[in-house]
């Protein structure tokens, strides 16, 4: 099962809206397939795993391991659990149950019906771990939240207005922390920053520093956005959100809509399909999420700079640190939500 959590991380930031999923099969105490599911609408691992099998006649006698469920329903691509049952694999080892409601226990069903022996539940916390985006989107009906902010040493967020030039970044962190943050952004589905981070900084808010795809970029504003700021005008996406955002008159791809508290905009963008959003700042943006209590992880990178004064580091409550790491001179520490 770690060697299917293993393969799995070979699709991370790529199979969104899907989970990761990695699968081994083996027989006689021998390893004779592998896979993992690449991204949508290509075959899951279950069936990438069966196809590297040179001896097909092995699977007649041999385990299939997979982190998720498999699936159990027609998407764009076949049931897993038919493939399964139609190679006369006689042992399904699974980590944990699938949340999706076509899924969620059916496809265990379809097994066990066709007297396949079936294992639940083989490091099954790692197994929902890997897949806690996924989890979270399908449970709760909303995206996973991340946090992601840099402070100085002495604690701000950003140094004070008159301290910086108008229209760009003030950087905190080094490059290699920088790269890090892109790696970040590859691997969700959405990032959100407020329209003040837009104005001061304007930012790109992509990943072009670490291969993968560019989230979804969302603004949350209460004031219209200069056409002359990256995200309007480099002919990538942007999701305006605030008030009265549909009578800014941004032209396409640029698509607004209202929305006023955190829970609300998570709502809106559970039904647009994001399963992961990074959420980068402001302070003021950040804490909209932290005062309710919105939030399900946190990375806050720590500079060599002092700033003496400007805008103060958010703080996070119930809050438990799982990792702290030097990224160069950068201190990097990871919490998650109690």
């Amino acid at each position: 099962m770690r060697r299917c959590i293993e393969l799995a991380l070979n699709g991370e930031g790529y199979t969104h809206p899907n989970p990761m999923v990695g699968s081994v099969i083996v027989e006689a105490g021998e390893i004779i397939g592998e896979g993992w599911h690449a991204k949508p609408g290509t075959p899951h691992a279950e069936v990438v795993a069966i196809e590297s099998v040179e001896d097909k006649s092995r699977l007649k006698s041999a385990t299939i391991y997979v982190n998720l469920e498999p699936c159990a329903h027609f998407g764009r691509t076949p049931p897993c659990a038919n493939r399964i049952v139609s190679e006369g694999i006689p042992h399904v080892v699974i980590g944990t149950i699938d949340p999706h409601s076509v899924v969620g226990g059916k496809g265990i069903e379809i097994l066990e019906e066709s007297q396949t022996r079936v294992e639940v539940g083989v490091l099954e916390d790692e197994c929902r771990w890997l897949n806690r985006a996924f989890f979270t989107f399908h449970k709760l009906k909303r995206p996973y939240v991340t946090l992601k902010w840099a402070r100085s040493s002495d604690g701000f967020i950003a140094p004070s207005e008159e301290a910086r030039n108008p229209n760009e970044p003030h950087w905190i962190t080094g490059h290699r922390s920088k790269q890090k943050v892109h790696k970040l952004r590859a691997q969700v589905d959405g990032i959100l920053v407020g329209g003040k981070t837009v104005v001061m900084d304007n930012p790109s808010l992509t990943a072009r520093l670490w291969p993968g795809n560019n989230p979804q970029r969302i603004i949350w504003t209460q004031r219209p956005i200069d056409k002359r700021n990256t995200v309007m005008n480099d002919g990538q996406s942007t999701w305006i959100v605030g008030p009265n955002a549909a009578d800014y008159g941004y032209e396409d791809p640029i698509e607004g809509w209202n929305t006023f508290t955190a829970m609300e905009l998570l709502h809106e963008l559970f039904e647009r399909g994001i399963v992961h959003v990074l959420i980068e700042g402001g302070a003021e943006t950040i804490k909209r999420f932290t005062n309710d209590d919105l939030w399900d992880e946190a990375y806050i990178l720590t500079g060599q700079s002092i700033f003496g004064d400007g805008i103060e580091s958010p703080e996070l409550r119930n809050a438990r640190l799982i990792d702290t790491t030097e990224v160069d001179q950068d201190l990097w520490q990871r919490f998650v939500h109690l």
